[in-house]
C-alpha cells in the first residue's frame, strides 16, 4: 500500500478561502484531475483537482474549514495508480462572478418573485454549512453570483439541477426552480425559506398582555397563510341588484317560519352560486397535485365561512343543486349551531368545491377573502345598501338595494375575464330570482 498526502495546490493570491463542498467520500477511486472539493472566496469559486488518481483513505479537511496553498486535503491509496504530470493543472475551474457562465443567460421573462418577509426558514443555504443543507446528498456547483442570488431567493441549491457545464447550476436554474415551486398547488415548495419576522419586545413600550391564540384559529391561520403563499390571488369587485330578491325572501318569512325555517339571504346565493358553477365549471375545479391537470367536479358542495367564539369554520352543504332554499337554509341554521357549540365534525367541512364568505351581517363595503384551497374560488359579500340607480326606461334615478360581491381566484386556474363573467353571471341570477328556477 502505497500513501501519499494531498495537499493544496498553488491557487495565487487565494489565502484561507472556505471549503463550501467536497466532492469525495472516504472510499472513493478517483482518477487524475477529477474534483474533490469546492473553495469559495469572496471574488471567486474554484474546483481543487486530484493531483494524481488512487483510493480515497482519510479526508483531512471538512466543509466551512479554511485552506490555503499546502494545506492537506486528504490521504490516497495510489497503488497501481499513474501519477500526474508536474505541469497539470491547478485549478480545474474558475469562476470570477463578473464573468460566469450566468452573464450569457438571458433575463427571465418574468421577474423573480419578491419573498414575503413573515414566513420562517426552513431551507435557507448556510454559507458557513452549505454543505448540510443538501437534502440529496449531492454537491452542488454554482459560482458565487449564484450562490449569492440562491440564497437571496431562499432557494436550496441541493435540490436544483444545474444545465451549465459539468452540472453547474445558473442562475436560470434557479429561477425556473423557484418558478417550479411557486406552482405548486399546496404551496409546500420544500426548499424555499424566508427570512424570519424580528422579535420584538413590545413591553419596553408599554404594558402588555399575553393572551393564548384558540387552537381554532391557530389551525386555520396556517391554513390561510399556506394559501395565501400557494395561490396567486385575484380579486374581482362587482354589485349586484338584490331589491326584488329580498322583496320575495320577505315574502316568503311567514311559511319558512311555519316549517321552523330561518330564511336568510345566503341560501339564495348558494342556489346562484351553482348556477354560476354549471355554467363556469373551471371555477368548480381543483389542481391536480403535480399542478399539470384540473380536475373538473361534477358534484356542487358549497362551503360557508361560520364565524364561532372560537374563530372560523368552513362547514360545508353538499349537494346543494340537488336542495331547494328551504331546505339550504335549514341546513345551514344547524350547521352554524353545531359549529359554534363545537360539535362540529370533521368530516363536515371537507369535500368543498367553492366557499362563500359573507359579512353583510356586520359591515363593511369590500374585503378580499382567502381562497379555500385546492378549492380554486371564493366569494365575498358585504353588506347590501341602498343606491340611486340610474333606469334608463324612466330616465330616472331609482332606490335599489345593491349587494357588493367579492370574488377572489387562482390565476394559475382562472383568467380575468372569466372572473368578470362569473360575477356579471352571478348578477343576473341574484337581479331576478326567476332565473333560479332554470
Amino acid at each position: 500500500m502505497s500513501i501519499k498526502e494531498v495537499l493544496v495546490p498553488d491557487i495565487g493570491s487565494f489565502k484561507d478561502v472556505e471549503v463550501i463542498e467536497i466532492m469525495v467520500n472516504v472510499g472513493d477511486s478517483l482518477k487524475t484531475d477529477d474534483s474533490l472539493m469546492t473553495v469559495e472566496s469572496d471574488k471567486a469559486a474554484m474546483d481543487i483537482p486530484a493531483p494524481f488518481g488512487g483510493i480515497v483513505k482519510e479526508l483531512k479537511i471538512k466543509v466551512g474549514d479554511k485552506i490555503s496553498a499546502g494545506s492537506l486535503v486528504l490521504l490516497l491509496d495510489t497503488t497501481g495508480e499513474a501519477t500526474a504530470s508536474s505541469n497539470a493543472p491547478v485549478v480545474k475551474s474558475f469562476t470570477p462572478p463578473e464573468a460566469s457562465s450566468v452573464a450569457a443567460v438571458p433575463p427571465p421573462s418574468h421577474p423573480a418573485p419578491e419573498v414575503p418577509a413573515h414566513i420562517p426558514p426552513k431551507h435557507r443555504p448556510d454559507p458557513v454549512a452549505a454543505h448540510a443543507e443538501f437534502a440529496s446528498g449531492k454537491p452542488a456547483h454554482a459560482s458565487p453570483s449564484v450562490r449569492r442570488f440562491a440564497r437571496e431567493l431562499g432557494a436550496n441549491l441541493g435540490q436544483i439541477k444545474g444545465s451549465g457545464p459539468r452540472g453547474r447550476i445558473l442562475k436560470e436554474d434557479v429561477q425556473n426552480w423557484i418558478k417550479a415551486e411557486l406552482a405548486k398547488p399546496t404551496g409546500e415548495a420544500i426548499g424555499l425559506g424566508f427570512p424570519p419576522a424580528p422579535i420584538i419586545d413590545f413591553a419596553k413600550f408599554g404594558e402588555v398582555e399575553r393572551q393564548a391564540l384558540p387552537r381554532i384559529k391557530k389551525l386555520s391561520g396556517a391554513n390561510l397563510h399556506r394559501n395565501w403563499v400557494s395561490a396567486p390571488h385575484v380579486t374581482q369587485f362587482d354589485e349586484a341588484d338584490i331589491t326584488d330578491l329580498e322583496d320575495f325572501r320577505k315574502s316568503m318569512l311567514d311559511e319558512a317560519a311555519k316549517r321552523g325555517v330561518k330564511l336568510t339571504l345566503l341560501a339564495f346565493l348558494m342556489k346562484a352560486v351553482v348556477n354560476a358553477l354549471r355554467t363556469y365549471p373551471t371555477f368548480n375545479a381543483s389542481l391536480s397535485a403535480d399542478g399539470e391537470n384540473l380536475l373538473l367536479k361534477k358534484y356542487f358542495h358549497v362551503g360557508f365561512a361560520c364565524d364561532t367564539p372560537d374563530g372560523l369554520v368552513v362547514p360545508v352543504v353538499r349537494d346543494v343543486n340537488k336542495k331547494d332554499v328551504m331546505d339550504i337554509a335549514k341546513e345551514l341554521a344547524e350547521m352554524s349551531e353545531l359549529a359554534r357549540e363545537r360539535k362540529l365534525k370533521v368530516d363536515a367541512m371537507q369535500g368543498g368545491c367553492f366557499t362563500i364568505s359573507s359579512l353583510g351581517g356586520i359591515g363593511g363595503t369590500m374585503f378580499t377573502p382567502i381562497i379555500n384551497c385546492p378549492e380554486v374560488a371564493i366569494l365575498g359579500l358585504s353588506r347590501a345598501d341602498w343606491k340611486p340607480v340610474w333606469n334608463k326606461a324612466s330616465k330616472s334615478f331609482e332606490p335599489r338595494l345593491m349587494l357588493p360581491l367579492s370574488l377572489s381566484y387562482d390565476h394559475r386556474v382562472i383568467d380575468g375575464a372569466d372572473g368578470a363573467r362569473f360575477t356579471s353571471h352571478l348578477r343576473l341570477m341574484l337581479s331576478d330570482v326567476r332565473r333560479l328556477l332554470l
